[in-house]
This record gives structure tokens, C-alpha cells and sequence, in this order.
């Protein structure tokens, strides 16, 4: 039985298991009664979102717990007893009040006391003021700021690469990349750490096997304290996963059936109860996309008898998904002070593509030559993780530690089979096999010590241990050699191996209605790369690079009123290259269009500024923030052209035009601009969500490179990256509420065009669609959201070069549309206020620190 055959088996066993555990948890439902009742003030006004727990005396699982609406009423369903009642919201006492339920009805009001002042509770954490209530989609802190996907209804039964396509200050290009403010060099966490959920190298497809509904939050960080590491010189985007804080055994599943095909299943369980929580996020789909990509080239004079060659290529490729991941854990509260955790992942993806590639070359006064690239591809990558964690308190005032160990495996399986006709005969074909396996190893220690009344001291340690190991081997036969053989510089292994120690510190503190936060972070790199290919008589490259970087962070906030408060901060970053940038010869799925990796390069640096205002009123919620970036040694794509002589299917000798790519270190780019984020609940049915980027950039560097003149001939020319511009993203989220229990939304999405001396890329909008609807009174939800509407989500651009102009065109996906149906199980849960500061016992905002997935 091999591993799919596992996993499959796995994953049915854990879906049925999910249904038997929903119809076992409605079996034992109690009978209740329908209650309601009101929180207010000493002055009897109405106080809004306040938390009411309602905690059973004598069987915890029968406990629940409501928010108050804006006029400060709430209902729900009891089973009959006694309760302890107790009543939080933000600026108020806490309120503990016994009550006998014995029947359906209104129990009255509920009275709770405002503090004395909002200055006089302890700064254990000067994470800075949220400014949005919790039934807002987002908020903004002084180091991060946090997006609920709970309220977007076009990302409903789709997943992570969606959810990010509605995440104010990100964007998400047709070809799946991820950007922040214009750049890509973006650092994903999944609760706070690298997690095998992403696969190597955190791409595209990794980014669609994690589902929507199982994403609590994202955490967008666009300039990271030094308790974060270091990568990532665009920002970090924290994806937390669902876990259930709630008494009893709780739960929900979502399914999922769409067009492109797609049909999908997941799952959310929790179980807690005394010391004891453990907690089941899990589940798998099939899914179909179709890419589409066209190029079309001119070249000059570099053929041996024609003075200008054109060609047109187009590229189908349909492809077929199978993913499944479950994230498994338990929490035990060893005593009040000491908790464990540990947690297992396995996540499968399974990949099936076919691509139908059009060459068509029109030489002048000649024939055209048709060539059609048949290609099938087969990809297999299975992923574990495991993770243990301790936290202890040492006391009640805020001074903890936390331990965590992560260890993950991750392999992937790569083949493809191409087979090439001319004019509809023979000419190659490819046998490319690709084997890459990745071991890593995360520890950590993260160490809280409150200072008097308004100040902390935060240190830690991290070491990062990973390793990649890459096997490559391509074959290939021609009209000419009728049996297959390797391709030497294409047939490779290669070993990369990189440790990472780092150390920080940070001091949180406030004066008055300033608060201020200064870190310093210490990374040490070393990196090895061994890489040796088929080549005759070619030595193995053996590389050794090491870096010593020092991080410092700085954050500044005033605060003129509670919700109304001026930020500014500053960090250093580092761009350090991925690992297959570094391998010499990384890809070889099309003979005229190569990525050559460069083992020669180094890390960029930046160094980013922020000015932001935020302040929210009861309807309004806005936050302008002023950035520059300035980054140096930037890692750059150098696009130039060879001529290859090929022998073709009438055994002549015929040149080739290949393209090739290529990472370099080159010069110096600013970004700067104006990021605009707003929330407006203009009426109680008619709400936006709203995020304008208008930014500049200025580029510097230019390098020489080999290539050929407008005579065929070998050269060497120069690459100008140079240019400067400004550029415009926006993004508008509307949502319309008929009544309680129907929404729809619109959401449109805007990038304006970018120009330098090397590229022109075109503008690009799309508009998505999605309609909510609860029923089963309240415990079921069903769902229907359409993508890219007009069918207009698509990437154009001009590249020129020495002695070419090429124009591309690409769109990931066409449009599509889903159907989805949620249905939540429960027997009792514990709903927390939101407070203005974090628990002291909180580590929702650290590096790594949000125990097991």
C-alpha cells in the first residue's frame, strides 16, 4: 500500500468519523428554553458588545455565552438550572451575578460599572489601541494590523489564495503571487511559524490546499518588530488557524461544489472540557484551473539567412487537484500556571496537468514553421509536521515563558513527459523527473517580564536547522538520436543546506499617551550548496555563504483620544534568496524559455519606514499610513535571448531562439507611498470595506550580460533597470444586508499600470460576487460567490531587450463559481471580550507563539 493509498484511506476514515461525532453531539442535545435580557450601565443606558457567559453549576457543557447588539440586548437558548452570570465588556468592571432558569423569557437587566478611568488599568502589552470592534473585519494595533474572513462572502468555500485577494494591503497576481505595497518578497507564517501546510517554498499551490473556513485570521505586518525574523522585506502575513476556546464538544463542516470543477469537504472539531481541549481542523477537495499564457516576440537579424524572425507562442495547460491536510492536537493545563501542547499535520497534494504548447515562427519571404508541444505532468508532494509546546505563568502579573519545538518533512515528486512535432512530424522529446526533499527543525524560547506598571521587557531565542535536497534528471531524444539520454547541464543533484540562529530583545513601555516599543534582533546564516551536474570534466560546485545581521525596530504611537492615535516605526529586513534561486540550473520544463538559478546570489536589504493615523468613530473606521522603503543589493530578473543550433525533423541543422531568466543582484529600488484602509457602516444595511494604495517607485542599476547583436552575433550588452513611476492598487468590499439573515456582497479590485526602461505592464480589474444566507436557525449557513465576473483577470506586459520586444499574456484561472453549505454543531462554547491590551498569558502577536496548529 503506498502513501496515497494511506492517505485517502486516512481521509475517509476522519470524515466519517467527523459526521458520527455531529450526529452523536445532536443525540445528546438537552431541551432548552429561550431567554433573553439586556446589559446596561448605573445610568441604565444600553451597553453594546458586551460578552455574557452564562456558566451551568453543575455541568460546565451545558454553559453558552452571548455579545450584546448595538442597543446592547441579547437572546439565546439554556438548558434549564442554575447559573453564574457573568457580564465584561471594554471599560467596565467585570459583573458576576447568580440566576435560577427554569423558563423561557426575558430575565431582566444585567448592571455593570464603568471603571474610573481607561488610564488606570496596568500596560502589560503596548500593542497600542484596536481601534475596530470585533464585528468589524478589521483593526489596527501598533505593530500589525488584523483582517476577520469571517464576514467575506465572496471567499466562502474557497480558500487561502482567495481569502488574500480580499486581505486589505495585499494583492494577489493571475499567476498566484502574493505582494504587499507592490513587492513580493512576502513571508508567510502559519501560526506564527514556517509549517509544512505551505510546502516548499510556499507556492501557489500551497496556498489553494489550505480552506477558507479554517482561517480564524491574518495578521497583516507590514513592518515586523524585531521579535519577528528577519525575512521577508515586503512584510509578514500570520495565518491563524481555527481553535475552538469552547466548552463542550463543538464544531462545524463545510462543503463546497463549483465550476471550474471543484468539489470540496472540511472540517472543524473541538473538544474541551476541564484540563483537557483537543481540536480537529481537516479535510480535502478536488479542483480543475485552466492557465492560459501567449507570447508573442519579434527579433531582428538573428537568424542565419532572414532579417527579422516573429513567433507566437500560446500555452493551455488544464490541470486536476487533490489536496487533503488534518491538523490534530491537544491542549493539557498541567495546573492554572503550566499548560502543554502538542500537535500533528499531514497535508497531501496531488497534481495532474496537460498543456497544449503553439509554436508559430513566420520568417519574411519563407514559410511558416508550426511546432506543438504536447505536455503531461504529474506531481505528488506529501508533507508532516509535528509540534510540542509549554507555557508557564510564573506569576499573575504577566512574567511567562514559552517553549516550542517544531519538526517537519516535506517531499515532492515532479514529473513531466513532452513530446515536440514541426509541421506535424517528429522532433523531441522530454522525460524530466524531479525529486525534492525538505527536513527542518524549529526551536524556540520566548521570555515576558512586566516592569512597574506600564512597562515589559520581552527576549528570546530561535534556531532554524533546513535542509533541501534536489534531484533532477532530463532526457531527452531527437530526430536525430532516437534514443533517450540525459541532458548533462539539466541532470543534477544538489544540496542546500541552511541554520539560522537568532536572539532579540524588546522594551514595551508608556508615558502618558505615548507608548513606545524598541527592539534589537541578531541573525547569524550559514548556508551551504552543493550542486553537481553530468557535464563532462565539469567540477562540483561547493559554496559556503555566512551572514551576521543585526535588526533593529523602533515603534512610536500617541494616543489622543482612546480610538484616535498617530503611529510611526521603523525596521531593518533581509531578502535572503530562496533556496531553488541558488541552484545553477533549477528548471527545464521548455526548451525556449529557461530559469537558470545563480549560485553566486546574496542576500538584499531594507530598511522600511512607516507614518500611520488611525482613529474610529461608532461608523467609521479609517487608517492612512505614510511608507518608504529603500532596499538595496535587489534581487532582479535579467530576461536575455541565446541562438541554440538544433538538429530538426529533416535532420538539418536550424537555429533556436531560447529565453532565459535569471535572479541578480542589481542596484537599489525605492517604494514609497500612501496606504488608505477604511471600514464604513454607512446604514444598518449598507457597509464598505475599502483599501487604496497609491505608491511610487524608483529603481537604480544596470548590468552587462552575454547576448547577440542585430547580426546573429555574440555580444556583450547592458540591461538598464532603471525607471521610476507611480502606480495605483484599490479595493472595494460591499456588503448588503436584507435582512438578518440574507447579505450579499461586491467586491471590485483595481491595479493600475507599472513602466520601466526594461518592462510596460498593463492595468488589470476584476469584479467577484457573493451571497450569504443563514438557516437552520442560525446553525446552518448556505453560500454563492462568482470570481472574475467579466472574465478580466489577466496579466499583460512588454518586455524589451537587445534585440527583441516580446508581449505576454497570462490568466491563472477564468471565471468561476461556487456553492457552499456550513452547518455548525454545538453543546456549550465560552465567547471572550476583546480587551484593550493582550492577556499578559497571550501570545497571539509573537513570533512563533501560537502553540500547536
Amino acid at each position: 500500500m503506498n502513501q496515497t493509498e494511506i492517505i485517502s484511506i486516512f481521509t475517509r476514515k476522519t470524515l466519517g468519523l467527523t459526521f458520527v461525532l455531529s450526529a452523536a453531539a445532536l443525540a445528546f442535545a438537552q431541551e432548552k428554553v429561550g431567554i433573553s435580557g439586556t446589559v446596561v450601565d448605573k445610568s441604565n443606558q444600553p451597553v453594546p458588545y458586551a460578552s455574557v457567559t452564562f456558566s451551568h453549576k453543575q455541568n460546565k457543557l451545558f454553559s453558552d455565552a452571548t455579545l450584546t447588539d448595538e442597543k446592547g440586548n441579547y437572546k439565546l437558548d439554556l438548558t434549564p438550572g442554575n447559573y453564574d452570570i457573568s457580564v465584561e465588556a471594554i471599560d467596565y468592571k467585570k459583573s458576576v451575578v447568580n440566576k435560577q432558569i427554569n423558563k423561557p423569557g426575558n430575565i431582566g437587566a444585567l448592571s455593570i460599572e464603568a471603571e474610573s478611568s481607561a488610564t488606570n488599568v496596568k500596560t502589560q502589552d503596548i500593542q497600542g489601541v484596536t481601534i475596530t470592534a470585533t464585528t468589524k473585519p478589521y483593526k489596527v494595533e501598533l505593530d500589525k494590523r488584523t483582517y476577520d474572513p469571517s464576514q467575506d462572502i465572496v471567499s466562502k468555500g474557497g480558500n487561502l489564495q482567495d481569502v488574500l485577494s480580499n486581505v486589505p494591503s495585499v494583492s494577489v497576481d493571475t499567476d498566484g503571487t502574493v505582494s504587499m505595497r507592490g513587492s513580493s518578497n512576502v513571508r508567510f507564517l502559519i501560526n506564527g511559524k514556517p509549517s509544512a501546510l505551505l510546502g516548499i517554498d510556499d507556492g501557489a499551490n500551497a496556498l489553494q490546499s489550505i480552506p477558507a473556513d479554517q482561517i480564524e485570521r491574518i495578521e497583516v505586518i507590514t513592518n515586523p518588530s524585531s521579535k519577528f525574523e528577519a525575512s521577508g522585506t515586503a512584510g509578514i502575513l500570520n495565518i491563524i488557524l481555527k481553535k475552538s476556546k469552547k466548552t463542550g464538544f463543538n464544531g462545524s463542516v463545510i462543503g463546497t461544489l463549483g465550476y471550474l470543477p471543484q468539489t470540496n469537504l472540511n472540517t472543524n472539531l473541538s473538544w474541551r472540557k476541564g484540563n483537557l481541549t483537543w481540536f480537529l481542523n481537516g479535510g480535502g477537495g478536488y479542483r480543475e484551473s485552466r492557465n492560459t499564457n501567449r507570447t508573442n516576440s519579434v527579433f531582428n537579424n538573428v537568424t542565419k539567412d532572414e532579417s527579422i524572425l516573429r513567433t507566437n507562442q500560446e500555452n493551455i495547460n488544464d490541470s486536476q487537484n487533490n489536496n487533503y491536510n488534518f491538523t490534530t492536537g491537544i491542549v493539557y493545563d498541567v495546573s492554572e500556571k503550566t499548560s502543554l501542547n502538542a500537535s500533528g499535520t499531514i497535508r497531501t497534494f496531488n497534481n495532474e496537468s496537460n498543456g497544449n504548447v503553439t509554436y508559430d515562427n513566420k520568417l519574411f519571404n519563407a514559410a511558416d514553421i508550426f511546432r506543438n508541444r504536447i505536455t503531461k505532468g504529474v506531481n505528488d508532494n506529501l508533507a508532516f509536521q509535528g509540534d510540542i509546546g509549554l507555557d508557564h505563568k510564573f506569576d499573575d502579573k504577566g512574567q511567562n515563558i514559552a517553549l516550542s519545538l517544531s519538526l517537519q518533512s516535506n517531499r515532492s515528486y515532479n514529473d513531466t513527459y513532452i513530446d515536440e512535432t514541426k509541421n506535424g512530424n517528429f522532433e523531441l522529446q522530454n522525460i524530466i523527473n524531479q525529486r525534492t526533499r525538505n527536513k527542518t527543525l524549529i526551536g524556540k524560547a520566548d521570555y515576558e517580564l512586566p516592569i512597574g506598571e506600564n512597562s515589559k521587557i520581552e527576549a528570546g531565542y530561535r534556531l532554524d536547522i533546513n535542509e533541501n535536497n534536489y534531484d533532477n534528471d532530463v532526457k531527452e531524444s531527437t530526430v536525430a538520436i532516437q534514443t533517450l539520454r540525459f541532458l548533462p547541464l539539466y541532470t543534477y543533484d544538489a544540496l542546500y543546506r541552511e541554520m539560522f540562529n537568532a536572539g532579540y530583545v524588546q522594551f514595551k513601555s508608556k508615558i502618558g499617551k505615548i507608548g513606545y516599543q524598541l527592539g534589537l534582533r541578531n541573525e547569524h546564516s550559514t548556508i551551504d550548496i552543493d550542486y553537481a551536474n553530468l557535464v563532462p570534466d565539469e567540477a562540483p560546485l561547493v559554496r559556503r555563504k555566512s551572514y551576521n545581521n543585526l535588526f533593529p525596530s523602533v515603534y512610536l504611537s500617541y494616543e489622543f483620544t482612546k480610538d484616535n492615535q498617530l503611529l510611526l516605526n521603523y525596521s531593518r529586513r533581509i531578502d535572503r534568496p530562496r533556496s531553488w534561486f541558488l541552484i545553477p540550473n533549477p528548471s527545464y520544463n521548455d526548451n525556449q524559455n529557461i530559469f537558470d538559478g545563480n549560485i553566486d546570489l546574496n542576500p538584499s536589504y531594507v530598511d522600511s519606514f512607516e507614518l500611520g493615523y488611525s482613529i474610529s468613530k461608532k461608523k467609521l473606521t479609517l487608517n492612512p499610513t505614510l511608507y518608504f522603503r529603500h532596499q538595496t543589493d535587489d534581487t532582479k530578473m535579467l530576461v536575455y535571448n541565446e541562438k541554440e543550433t538544433f538538429v530538426n525533423s529533416l535532420n538539418e541543422e536550424e537555429d533556436r531562439i531560447v529565453f532565459h531568466t535569471k535572479p541578480i543582484n542589481l542596484g537599489t529600488d525605492d517604494r514609497y507611498g500612501l496606504d488608505l484602509n477604511f471600514s464604513w457602516d454607512a446604514t444598518p444595511w449598507l457597509k464598505f470595506l475599502g483599501n487604496i494604495d497609491l505608491f511610487g517607485y524608483r529603481t537604480k542599476g544596470s548590468t552587462l550580460y552575454n547576448t547577440l547583436d542585430n547580426n546573429g552575433n555574440p555580444i556583450v550588452a547592458t540591461a538598464d533597470f532603471t525607471g521610476s513611476g507611480f502606480a495605483a492598487r484599490s479595493r472595494l468590499t460591499t456588503t448588503f444586508k436584507v435582512d438578518k439573515t440574507f447579505s450579499f456582497q461586491l467586491q471590485g479590485f483595481y491595479r493600475g499600470g507599472q513602466k520601466t526602461a526594461f518592462q510596460d505592464r498593463k492595468d488589470m480589474y476584476a469584479l467577484n460576487f457573493g451571497a450569504s444566507k443563514t438557516i437552520w436557525k442560525g446553525d446552518g449557513t448556505l453560500s454563492f460567490n462568482i470570481q472574475d465576473i467579466f472574465n478580466t483577470r489577466a496579466m499583460e506586459s512588454t518586455t524589451f531587450g537587445q534585440n527583441f520586444v516580446r508581449y505576454s499574456y497570462m490568466q491563472w484561472q477564468p471565471r468561476q463559481f461556487a456553492v457552499s453549505l456550513t452547518y455548525r454543531f454545538k453543546q456549550g462554547e465560552k465567547v471572550e471580550q476583546p480587551k484593550r491590551k493582550k492577556d499578559v498569558n497571550s501570545n497571539a502577536s509573537g513570533d512563533d507563539q501560537q502553540g500547536p496548529m
